[in-house]
């Protein structure tokens, strides 16, 4: 029952799309996994903390933090599983997470550690295409990004921003920023973007607070 039941939570992840049932048995009862259950309110995991394995959100709803260089302002925003937490974070030059994981709500993670990563990859063709082909992708989006024309409207310059600072493009998110510091960070006064950000909250797209900026439904910014 245990086996059928890590295979079901497996087929959620994009990591194991494709695998046959052959596969998936094996991997459920070969594998070594833990499974962490956070209570809401608490931290999973912090900015800083070594990325030493793969933590598989299966449910419940995380707050995510992301904060500036020097801490000049940081995005808070909210996602739900299934979700893996900063899987790039387990290769590569800088194996530490870079975002605060909070439960929102009780929580239950299965984890992967990264020797069974390891073994998931050397056995696994099909694995292993789908872990090259996320981060293959997620490269190619931020050269992308990197190449897009600069907006020359500031309305858009702002929504670029707020859009750019997300991992994830739609739900609620916080933006905890001083308005002389959006300012400068779109290279425009204050007076300009605290006009945008009001039309903004006309529009109900935003409500503004004293250094906050609250967004119910980033994609309602998009459209």
């Amino acid at each position: 029952m245990a086996t059928l039941r890590i295979y079901d939570q497996l087929l959620q992840f994009p990591l194991f799309q494709g695998m046959s049932r052959d596969d998936l048995e094996i991997i459920a009862g070969h594998i070594r996994f833990g499974f962490v259950k956070v209570s809401a309110g608490k931290p999973i995991v912090q900015v800083g903390e070594s990325c030493t394995q793969l933590c598989f959100l299966i449910n419940g709803t995380v707050r995510v933090e992301t904060f500036a260089d020097e801490h000049r302002y940081m995005v808070a925003e909210q996602v739900s599983a299934p979700y893996v937490l900063q899987q790039e974070a387990i290769f590569g030059y800088y194996q530490s997470y870079t975002h605060n994981f909070t439960a929102l709500t009780d929580v239950n993670l299965l984890t992967i550690a990264k020797e069974e990563v390891l073994r998931l990859l050397e056995d696994f063709l099909v694995f292993r295409l789908n872990l090259v082909n996320l981060f293959a992708t997620q490269t190619q989006k931020h050269i992308h990004q990197t190449w897009r024309r600069c907006p020359s409207m500031l309305r858009d310059r702002l929504i670029r921003f707020l859009t750019q600072h997300c991992i994830y493009p739609a739900g609620p998110k916080t933006f905890y920023i001083l308005m002389e510091q959006l300012a400068e960070e779109l290279n425009d006064s204050r007076l300009n973007v605290s006009r945008i950000l009001n039309q903004f909250q006309k529009e109900g797209l935003v409500e503004l607070h004293r250094g906050r900026v609250d967004i119910p439904q980033l994609e309602r910014l998009l459209m």
